[in-house]
């Protein structure tokens, strides 16, 4: 989930070392952790606020730290803009996932979780074409591939439309047309359509492989 704030400047975050959805306290019962404050009136979120403040925090859980920055009134209630450590929400992977295609995969969520929008779209068209090669689909262009591999029954025709609609096309407009924002929609959608290609080609690889030996797409094991 997204980093939110909560009264007096601390923040419910997913905290990357003790992986549990956890609240970073900015304060002890005796002290604060830490302040910066930059006063001004400015404008955030289209509203006004009064100052900046970046706070010190701490995860209640395991005592990691973190920064946050926050927009108020001179006090509470607050707007949260940023804040610090990143936290990486993972998508369950199948076993048999190639290391390559994995860890191009985990590279996306990476970019994700940073914001990357445009560079997570890129490596999650690449890692589709990737895990359609690996599988035996390296003929013709991606969208022949996915096609292919529809045609073949290894991936459903949802999809097979998904591919194609929120994968492939997000990730040529982004590698090969002119410069367009990508917004965190279109890669969470991405990244939710990708990950069960990814469980379609590998999770019942056994049924797979039989397919794809059955449409000459691999050569048989031990061949």
């Amino acid at each position: 989930m997204k980093p939110v704030a909560t009264n007096n400047y601390s923040v419910k975050a997913q905290c990357p070392d003790c992986g549990v959805l956890s609240v970073f306290d900015h304060k002890t019962s005796d002290r604060e952790f830490g302040a910066l404050t930059a006063s001004g009136q400015h404008q955030f979120g289209n509203k006004a606020w009064h100052r900046i403040q970046w706070r010190l925090l701490r995860c209640s859980n395991c005592g990691r730290g973190g920064l946050a920055k926050f927009h108020d009134q001179n006090a509470p209630p607050t707007a949260l803009e940023l804040f610090y450590p990143r936290a990486i929400d993972t998508a369950p992977l199948p076993r048999g996932l190639p290391t390559g295609i994995r860890n191009e995969y985990r590279e996306a969520e990476l970019c994700a979780s940073v914001e990357a929008w445009r560079g997570a779209s890129a490596l999650l068209r690449s890692t589709l074409e990737k895990a359609l090669k690996a599988n035996g689909y390296s003929k013709g262009s991606l969208e022949a591939k996915i096609d292919t591999a529809a045609d073949d029954g290894v991936i459903t025709a949802a999809r097979k439309q998904k591919a194609h609609e929120d994968v492939r096309v997000l990730g040529n407009e982004v590698v090969h047309d002119e410069y367009r924002d990508v917004t965190e929609e279109e890669v969470t959608s991405a990244l939710h359509y990708v990950q069960p290609v990814l469980e379609d080609l590998y999770d019942d690889r056994s049924t797979v492989e039989a397919i794809l030996v059955e449409k000459k797409r691999i050569a048989p094991a031990g061949t």
